[in-house]
């Protein structure tokens, strides 16, 4: 909403959230609970009754971007502790049978192209990843971190120095929800 030297956008609050703004900005659902500092030169997050404010007084085009910006990181906080991420991948081999595998905090690969030695990809903050056959589930409420350990798993099974028309092998995402 546009009101002459003053840009404001209005998240709404489901029921069963609790947003509290200090110096940042912390949702707590049924899922878990996520905070964030969000500091930007003239904006401003106040929250009002069943409401998140974000507002921006005579914005710059830079300001205006901003508060989308922080407008999406805060629905997409809401989302997380709500309703949570969940990203599906599937393991495709063609020449050699990938053991893929949940340690720790990293996801190891083994015999990818007939490798000896692993490949490894991190998780990243809270994310939980399940491998089922040749399915591999991420969810967590943070959708950086879910979207970051995909990228993760993705890019450890690259193919390097083979002609990847021939060799497409890997684990591809298949499914965003």
């Amino acid at each position: 909403m546009v009101l002459g030297a003053l840009i404001r956008e209005e998240i709404e609050i489901p029921e069963d959230v609790e947003v509290t703004i200090n110096d940042e900005v912390q949702v707590k659902g049924p899922q878990g609970q996520i905070s964030r500092k969000f500091v930007y030169p003239n904006i401003t997050i106040k929250k009002d009754d069943d409401k998140i404010i974000v507002e921006s007084s005579f914005p710059k085009k830079n300001d205006k971007a901003m508060l989308g910006t922080i407008r999406s990181h805060i629905r997409n906080m809401i989302t997380g502790v709500t309703d949570g991420f969940s990203y599906n991948m599937k393991i495709v081999y063609a020449h050699f049978p990938m053991a893929v595998k949940v340690t720790g905090n990293n996801v190891t690969i083994e015999n990818f192209l007939g490798e000896r030695h692993p490949r490894k990809a991190k998780i990243v903050g809270t994310a939980q990843v399940k491998v089922k056959g040749e399915e591999v589930e991420i969810t967590g409420i943070n959708k950086e971190d879910v979207g970051q350990t995909m990228a993760n798993l993705e890019q450890a099974t690259k193919v390097k120095g083979r002609d990847p028309r021939v060799f497409q092998d890997g684990i591809y995402l298949t499914n965003k929800g």
